[in-house]
């Protein structure tokens, strides 16, 4: 139970999209116990697990987490960073780790920090592995050791309780490795002893900072205020305003339902929450509940996927653009053809596709009959092999037919806009995830490495 509400700043959706000073300053006035905020996901694929990179620069980061620790520094509260550097894995977290040490040498403060790693050692999910502690999600099946070693790096996605863990021995800065993203924001508050459905339900809302708001692009953050019966949320920039449904909608952000989120170790149930407006920027909360369930990790692994080289071309050919979806066929045919004859390779050895963009690049699909040509379109060409030269020596193969072939065979040859020259351009390793499965454990800690930075001390020894 609480003696009073517990108030926690989320500043911005992601560290490194940009921290607002004076929405800071607003939410230390109005007593904010907590700074708190995710640093990644897995939106922008696998190649920032794969390669340990962060997909912000630096810059952004250090300018971001330079306001944040002033803050906290100044106000005496606790700094709590989940899913360091995009992905969580060891290195991301190590970068962040580095960014925050220069942070801290250059603002003056001597924080002690908690550093929190979940990446996973191969042979240890191999063994659980075996022992049935791994379940697939779908759509995938069981997991394969092979699998396992196909992956460059796997983390574990951490609940709350590793955050608590540290906040309780006294951190005045967490940096963790792959987290949910509301596991970060509810740790405070579940450390003061909020119930778990308020805590829970607020971190979820705020988890994108002012996305939950009814203008989110009018601000970056949000101040959450916990307490025994429900919370409460605002915009952290005064011109703006939450609503009932600006609110309400977020929990369908990243989730395929309304009403239930699963979390480790138990599931959000906001199916009989009410959102209410307690005044003209304020939305009150009540009704959310919190279902224990055994305490499961979900398990994100990434690696490499082929090689790949791209060509680009331009098409204002009226003739073409009115029969894109042909002249896609017909040219994507060719294409394998002419890899076929000239290099000797099966299809299992290789794969092109062409994304039409300005038709259906996105979606792949095939429009509606009657739907309008375009004025122009862009023709993307990838070709994915094993290894980069065979990737490399399929698009010099295809050069002279996607960029000369007609949609009428037998027609005078044309040419389409090249983009670049050299044509082929060389992407290098493409990723993916390989993992979509959960590891079932018995101790919410178990899988989490804790290092400690004390920086008052190292001040003190010198």
């Amino acid at each position: 139970m609480l003696d009073a509400p517990v108030k926690i700043i989320v500043p911005v959706g992601s560290l490194g999209a940009g921290v607002r000073e004076a929405e800071l300053a607003y939410g230390i006035s109005s007593g904010a116990s907590a700074i708190a905020t995710d640093a990644g996901s897995t939106d922008s694929g696998a190649a920032y697990l794969a390669l340990g990179m962060s997909k912000n620069n630096r810059g952004s980061v250090k300018r971001d987490l330079r306001l944040l620790m002033t803050a906290a520094k100044d106000a005496g509260i606790p700094l709590i960073v989940g899913t360091c550097g995009q992905a969580g894995g060891d290195r991301n977290v190590d970068w962040t780790r580095d960014i925050v040490r220069e942070v801290a040498d250059e603002i003056g403060y001597r924080p002690r920090i908690a550093v929190l790693y979940s990446e996973q050692d191969k042979n240890d999910l191999k063994r659980r592995n075996a022992q049935g502690h791994i379940q697939p999600l779908p759509p995938l099946g069981a997991l394969a050791d092979d699998t396992i070693d196909a992956c460059d790096h796997i983390v574990a996605a951490m609940g709350a309780e590793p955050y608590i863990e540290a906040l309780e021995s006294g951190a005045d800065i967490i940096l963790g490795g792959r987290t949910t993203d509301t596991a970060v924001i509810a740790s405070y508050a579940l450390m003061k002893g909020a119930p778990a459905g308020p805590a829970w339900h607020a971190a979820k809302i705020s988890e994108c900072g002012a996305q939950c708001a009814a203008e989110p692009t009018n601000g970056s953050g949000v101040l959450i205020s916990i307490d025994n019966d429900g919370f409460s949320v605002e915009p952290l920039t005064q011109g703006n305003h939450c609503t009932p449904h600006s609110v309400s909608a977020h929990m369908l952000y990243e989730n395929s339902d309304p009403f239930r989120l699963i979390e480790p170790g138990g599931v959000l149930d906001v199916t009989d929450a009410v959102y209410e407006q307690a005044d003209a920027r304020t939305v009150r909360v009540t009704g959310s509940r919190w279902e224990t369930r055994p305490y499961t990790m979900k398990l994100e692994g990434a690696g490499t996927a082929g090689y790949q080289t791209v060509m680009l071309i331009g098409i204002q050919d009226p003739e073409v653009l009115g029969r894109l979806d042909a002249f896609h066929d017909k040219m994507l045919a060719a294409l394998y053809e002419r890899v076929r004859s000239t290099m000797g390779l099966s299809d299992d050895d290789f794969h092109i596709s062409l994304r039409i963009y300005g038709w259906n690049a996105v979606t792949g699909e095939t429009p509606p009959a009657g739907t309008p040509a375009p004025r122009e379109v862009g023709i993307l060409f990838v070709a994915t092999a094993e290894d980069q030269e065979t990737a490399s020596q399929i698009a010099k193969a295809c050069n002279p037919y996607f960029f000369h072939f007609p949609i009428n065979l037998g027609d005078e040859l044309p040419s389409y806009g090249f983009a670049f020259s050299p044509a082929d351009i060389d992407r290098g390793p493409v990723f993916e995830f390989k993992l979509n499965h959960v590891v079932e454990i018995e101790d919410p800690l178990e899988l989490v490495r804790t290092t400690w930075i004390d920086l008052s001390k190292a001040e003190a020894a010198q």
